[in-house]
């Protein structure tokens, strides 16, 4: 399984982005078969989950810190994952990965997930104040 991210660049606060997650080599498998999760890492610290789509009814979660402003979606004919992202603050500037095919899970205190078994090579998002 392949995932190629695109859609980064160069944006100033308030602006909007649009990234892309194109997947293919399942096997045997559809797009809706997986979950799918965009991760982002900024300079300096860990990688983190943002948003995530759950597999088969397609369900969408948010972290607290682009709820509102981030919207995942799922192409299946297109096999294509895309993260719309409006109301850009410099803190979103980051490496943002997608990843597929792991288990989420929701508490009280957050979402936890498993280590995802496919990752894409990351896309550069970077917000001018």
């Amino acid at each position: 399984v392949q995932l190629q991210a695109s859609g980064g660049g160069l944006v100033q606060s308030g602006g909007s982005l649009r990234l892309s997650c194109a997947i293919s080599g399942f096997r045997n498998a559809d797009l809706d078969d997986y979950a799918i999760g965009w991760f982002r890492q900024a300079p300096g610290k860990g990688r983190e989950g943002i948003s995530y789509i759950s597999r088969s009814d397609g369900s969408t979660y948010y972290e607290d810190s682009v709820k509102g402003r981030f919207t995942i979606s799922r192409d299946n004919a297109k096999n294509t994952v895309y993260l719309q992202m409006t109301s850009l603050k410099p803190e979103d500037t980051a490496v943002y990965y997608c990843a597929a095919d792991f288990i989420l899970q929701y508490s009280g205190s957050g979402f936890y997930y498993t280590d995802p078994h496919y990752w894409g090579q990351g896309t550069q998002v970077t917000v001018s104040s």
